[in-house]
């Protein structure tokens, strides 16, 4: 864990530490585990944020976490999970016409999300459930979004391709209120 002062040991010892760019670790936004047979990254993918005032930073963000990713993957499989906070297709999202230049639809975190699948990774829902419409993860609160399910699927698990004969199942739990998000679930036969 990383936090406004640096490495945190919480429990489990990350095993490469931070990201090692500052600008990232400050924010605290990465838990890595390691086990046995793969590593678990949990993350909250910053924001592009309206007006996409963070897009630069976001871009820069993508590329030193698949950087990231890319390391502790050469040394076994890595299984990541959380707000990743992009809508990869327009299948992802309610409306994605006129959310072309919204933060979680842009081209460049698109894009981003792309690249990572590029590189030995792949979105467990999507590659189990590749047409599925309507399932999303989180729901603006505003406009009584959820009960219309006009929502956002932003939460994922992605995994190394070397796992995927462990793949059992992927979920999304809508129905478990109490946040704008729901939980996901990822089922593996490890």
């Amino acid at each position: 864990v990383t936090g406004p002062d640096g490495p945190i040991r919480v429990g489990v010892t990350d095993p490469d530490g931070p990201i090692r760019v500052e600008q990232h670790d400050t924010e605290g936004r990465v838990i890595t585990a390691e086990f046995d047979k793969y590593f678990l990254v949990t993350a909250y993918v910053p924001n592009s944020g309206r007006g996409l005032v963070r897009l630069e930073y976001r871009q820069s963000w993508d590329a030193d976490f698949r950087a990231y990713l890319q390391g502790l993957a050469s040394r076994k499989p890595v299984i990541l999970c959380g707000d990743l906070n992009v809508a990869h297709q327009e299948i992802d999202l309610r409306n994605p016409k006129t959310n072309k230049k919204t933060a979680g639809f842009t081209a460049q975190e698109r894009e981003g999300f792309s690249q990572l699948l590029s590189q030995g990774f792949l979105d467990t829902y999507r590659y189990l459930r590749p047409d599925t419409p309507h399932a999303y993860t989180f729901w603006t609160y505003l406009g009584n979004c959820r009960a219309r399910n006009v929502g956002w699927r932003l939460d994922y698990f992605v995994m190394s391709e070397a796992l995927l004969p462990r793949l059992c199942d992927s979920k999304i739990r809508s129905g478990a209120l109490g946040s704008d998000h729901c939980p996901i679930t990822l089922l593996m036969a490890m």
